[in-house]
């Protein structure tokens, strides 16, 4: 049970810096570089994604398989669920239940950090 708690909460840390090189990049590309919003966005997201992949792959999981490109595209498809399964879970706890939008996203990205993390633990890195 250790191992996977601690694997846990590398996961955890790799997402936090996930999160800031998202916004970060969001930010940049949006403000500085004044492009769109929403390819500013797709730009932090993807960023974002190629890096969590990159360090979970080595620091999280350790992983050693040679087919990364499967990997990497199950990789992509956990955290494109993971983003629809976000979307879907803010909707329901704000306009269904009537949560403040910022509670429901903190009640989202909990749940949804649990998918990800189990997906990838006994899917993209088994």
């Amino acid at each position: 049970m250790y191992p996977f708690i601690i694997k846990m909460i590398k996961f955890g840390l790799v997402g936090f810096l996930g999160m800031m090189i998202d916004f970060g990049t969001t930010w940049l590309c949006k403000e500085k570089l004044k492009w769109n919003k929403y390819i500013a966005n797709g730009c932090g997201f993807t960023l974002a994604v190629i890096c969590n992949y990159s360090i979970n792959r080595r620091w999280t999981f350790t992983s050693s398989n040679p087919l990364w490109l499967k990997e990497f595209i199950i990789f992509v498809t956990v955290s494109l669920i993971g983003l629809m399964l976000n979307t879907t879970f803010l909707y329901f706890f704000h306009q269904k239940k009537d949560k403040s939008f910022y509670l429901a996203k903190m009640m989202a990205i909990v749940i949804v950090f649990i998918w990800n993390f189990l997906a990838n633990n006994f899917f993209t890195f088994k």
